[in-house]
Parts: structure tokens; sequence; C-alpha cells
């Protein structure tokens, strides 16, 4: 049972997204394959780091969950604020040691560092930067892109420019993310004083927003097979990845409302799960266009 609820404090599905990207990082970095030892270690640190913020999320957030969702772990009683904490805590200190190993044996030098500022900007969010609302989801979205980035850094890898769009496509559709989920949160975010873009502005002016990014992804991703930077592969997941987020769009565009909301940020995650699944097959087999 105790584990049970450990777990949904560090949200498997998106810790498992994070250590998927750091994956795609190293594959790319390393043109088309993996090293067992590197990816493992890569996929704990992600995966570890990922946990420990958003159980320090729940802990910040325990009030707002009262309102938002009262059957998350320290609203429902599940599991004690402190307790929370001190798991995030624990999480942290995990991937901060799977981070050095890194670089210990796979030369990634910039390793700790990156995964260390990137753990510091999640706390930095979860504690303040949550109330200014789309500052604050800008910081998320950085978070939900360095994984990329950390998979060429962890093997002693500079980034490729397939990487950094790769990591701007995981940017710009997260930010979108957050602001459908910052009206889905209304009521609740009102008790901390969240100044998210559908309490400073409304709901529809962030529909408006949130379309805006989501768009702006499905745009940049015809970029990667046009400079001829992915194989063929890369087409049908991204496609449906991209169908999905302006379905979404249209969605909330039309009913910018909470129970709306709740439901496609949710959907989000699927169309995110396919752009990752596109990214991965995009790295194998010839460009598309040479």
């Amino acid at each position: 049972m105790k584990a049970g609820v450990y777990l949904r404090l560090m949200r498997p599905v998106n810790c498992v997204m994070m250590g998927v990207a750091v994956l795609i990082g190293e594959f790319i970095a390393l043109k088309g394959s993996l090293n067992p030892y590197a990816s493992l270690l890569g996929f704990l640190t992600a995966f570890t780091l990922a946990g420990g913020s958003m159980a320090a999320n729940d802990y910040f957030d325990r009030e707002v969950d009262t309102v938002n969702e009262p059957d998350r772990p320290i609203p429902s009683g599940q599991v004690t604020p402190g307790k929370a904490l001190a798991f995030s805590a624990l999480l942290g200190a995990l991937g901060l040691a799977f981070a050095f190993l890194s670089w210990r044996f796979f030369q990634g030098l910039f390793a700790p560092l990156v995964a260390g500022i990137s753990f510091a900007l999640a706390l930095g969010y979860n504690g303040w930067g949550k109330r200014f609302g789309l500052p604050g989801n800008l910081m998320v979205s950085a978070c939900v892109a360095v994984p990329f980035l950390y998979g060429a850094f962890m093997v002693g890898v500079l980034p490729s420019l397939l990487l950094a769009f790769f990591a701007a496509l995981a940017f710009l559709s997260n930010t979108g993310r957050e602001i459908v989920k910052g009206i889905a949160d209304m009521a609740g975010d009102r008790l901390r004083r969240i100044e998210t873009l559908a309490l400073k502005y409304g709901p529809r002016p962030a529909a408006w927003a949130a379309a805006a990014f989501y768009l702006s992804a499905v745009v940049l991703s015809v970029i990667p097979p046009v400079l001829g930077l992915v194989s063929a592969y890369y087409v049908p997941p991204v496609a449906l990845s991209c169908l999905g987020f302006a379905y979404t769009s249209l969605k909330i565009l039309g009913r910018p409302e909470v129970k709306e909301a709740r439901g496609l940020k949710r959907l989000s995650l699927l169309w995110m799960l396919l752009g990752l699944a596109g990214f991965m097959a995009g790295a194998v087999g010839e460009p598309l266009i040479s």
C-alpha cells in the first residue's frame, strides 16, 4: 500500500517520459547506438530527479490539491507532508548521484552540472516560480526539454541541431499543456494567488495562448524532415502527435472550461508520448531528404 502511495507521488508516467528523452538524446549523440551502462544511469537520473520534483510539487501544492485533486496522497491523508518532502530529497540525492557516476565513467563532464541545474529549476518552480503564471510554465517546460540535451552531455557529446529541435518541440508542447492545466486548476490556484494566464486574463485568452504553443510545436515539427535530419520513420508518429495537438487546440478554444481542460491535459500526455516515439524512430535509418 505505502509503496503505491509513494509511486503516485512520483507520477511514474512523467518520470518514464523523462528517462526516455535521455535515451533519445544519447541515441542521437552516439549516432544510432546506446551504451547499456550509460543508458541505465541516464534513465535512472531522469527518472529519480523527475520523481523528486513531482513529490516536491505535491508538498508545495498540498493546499491547492485539497480543492483541485483531493485524492492526491497528501490531501487524502495517505502520506504526511514531511514524508513527501523527505522522499523528494531522497530521490533528488539519488538522481544527482547517478549523474555524478555518468561523469565519472563516461566523460560526461557537464552531466552533474546540467542535472543539478535542472533539479534546482524544478524545485524553484515548485517553491515560488509557479506563482508567476507563464514564467513558471516556461520553467517547467525547460525542465522537460533538458533531458534530450542531457542524453548527449552524459556521454561527453555536445547536443546536435536535431536534439535542439527535439528539445524545442518538447518545450513548446509542454508549455501549451501547462497553460491548459492552469485552466483546469483555477479554483485551487486562487488559494495560492497563482497568476496563471487563466486567472489573470481569463480562460479564453489562456486557451488561445495554449493553442499558440501547441500549434507552434506542430509547425516546428516539419523542419527536421525538410532539413534532412530525420528518417521517414519520424513522420507517422509525429504526424499523429501533431493531429492530436491540433485537436486539443480546437477543443480548448471551443470550450475553455475546467472540465474540458482536465481531460485535455491528460490527453496531451498521449500526444507527447507519440512525439517521443517519433523522435526515436526518426533517428533510425537514412534521412528522408539527403
